[in-house]
Formats: structure tokens, sequence, C-alpha cells
């Protein structure tokens, strides 16, 4: 008996333009209506998970945030919150401003953005989340040791493609990887979205075989890895197709939806 079902936001719950397919605000309702538990697992901080959330009448919700770095319940109690050491932090942040022009770094430290600049690129994802940044030297976060959950670079997709492989090489201990062809996303090494549902899991007392988990992209291979009944939607690279339990419906036509009306979890 499912009673868990945990989705990735961007190009799996959300269409292309960042909004709710009617779809599937429809299967949250049912869910929601049956007592089951429906949880983003995002590399989204809260921040920007939370309006979408509460546009759906989600207010009280567990959810998954940076990727399976920090972990909350429907009462915002953080059970699981994993930084970035101080010194990775520090030296891959020099490296970043050292070796590339023309990027615009964010840091994220548990439910705060920080900033040294709001720039087009920053404004837009302030735009597109619902968050806000903050202007804060990273420097002086790291001296008052705050540390981040994820640092994320937004830049042109070649660039983005240079980052990732140099400081891929020089920082093992991070995971350095994108997450869309103008942006990386830089996190510990030792986390990821399967980490994040297995903490979350324990928590509540679930067991895989009561969970599905909906995904589209690479960085959901380790949660659709972890989830015997994963499900990919019809809009994924056929290599993480491969990976999947079940394909569904694209992202636009309200794929988990259709997914969970066809097993039985919820009726049309």
């Amino acid at each position: 008996m499912i009673k868990i079902i945990l989705s990735d936001i961007d190009g799996t719950f959300l269409t292309n333009d960042k909004h709710t397919p009617a779809l599937h605000e429809k299967a949250i309702k049912a869910v929601v209506a049956k007592g089951l538990k429906f949880v983003f697992v995002s590399a989204r901080m809260p921040e920007a998970i939370y309006p979408i959330t509460d546009a759906l009448g989600m207010a009280h919700t567990p959810l998954i945030s940076y990727g399976g770095g920090l972990v909350l319940t429907e009462d915002e109690e953080i059970i699981f919150d994993k930084k970035i050491a101080a010194e990775d932090a520090k030296n891959i942040l020099a490296e970043m401003k050292l070796g590339w022009q023309d990027i615009s770094i964010n840091f994220y430290a548990g439910r705060r953005w920080f900033v040294e600049a709001i720039d087009k690129n920053v404004q837009h994802e302030m735009d597109i989340t619902g968050a806000v940044a903050e202007l804060k030297s990273f420097d002086e976060l790291l001296n008052e040791n705050i540390l981040p959950n994820k640092i994320m670079v937004i830049c042109a997709p070649p660039t983005c493609r240079e980052m990732e492989i140099e400081l891929g090489k020089k920082f093992p201990a991070l995971n350095v990887v994108r997450s869309a062809p103008h942006l990386l996303e830089v996190m510990d090494k030792s986390i990821s979205k399967a980490t994040g549902i297995e903490v979350l899991l324990n928590h509540y007392g679930f067991k895989l075989s009561e969970a599905i988990a909906f995904g589209d992209n690479y960085n959901d291979v380790e949660m659709l890895g972890y989830i015997p009944q994963s499900v990919v939607m019809a809009n994924a690279p056929d290599a993480v197709k491969k990976l999947a339990f079940a394909v569904t419906d694209s992202n636009e036509d309200g794929g988990i939806y259709t997914y969970l009306v066809k097993i039985g979890v919820i009726t049309p």
C-alpha cells in the first residue's frame, strides 16, 4: 500500500514555464484527501518550495531540500542538515571568482539565500522561485561560521560545462554537477536525494515498498535507484528512463496524475 509520494519539482511536477498543471493540482488534492503524504524532493531551498505548497493548499508537508542536504518535517523541524565544510567552501568560492567572469554565485545556508550582487540572473531566479536573496559578503558569512548547504552558479552553458569539469577535479569531497545547462550546483558529496529520502522515511517509519518517486533528470538518478517503484516523466532523457521502474506522461501532460490513477492510488 502506497503511503508517501515523492516528487522532484522542475521538469517533473511543474511545467516548463514553472506552473502547476491542472492534473497535478488534481492529483495533490486527491492524495491529501486520502491522508497520504506528498513530499517535494528538490535542489531548491525551502523558501523556493513553500510558495508551491502554499499555492496548492499544502500548508503542512515535509520537504527535502538542497538535493537531500536539508530535510524538514511538516512542522518545519530540521531532521537533517548537511553543510559544505568551511575550508572547501572558502576554497571553491575563491576558485570560482579567480577562474571565471560573468558568473552569478549564490550561497544557500538553511533557509537563507545570500549573494554579493543582485544582477539580472539573481533577479530572474527570485522571480521564478519567489524566494528573496540577501546581500552579504561570502567572506563575512564564513567568518561568522555560516556555512552553505549549497553553492549555485548561474552562467552561460559553455562556462557551466567548463566549471563542472575543472571544479569537479579540484574538489573531490564535493558534488559539482549541472542541474540545467546554465546552472551549476555544489554540495557535499555524501548527500543525494536518496540519502534525504532515507532520513525522511526512517523518521516517519515508512518502508521503501510504501513509496513512489517521480523524477525527470540526472540529478534524480540516486532517488530513482533507491525507490523500487520509481517513475520518470516522458520528457526525461532516454538514459534516465532506462533506470526507472516505469515511464509516465510528461510534466506538461500531468504524468504524476496519470500514473497514480493507473495504479489505483487515486481515482479519476
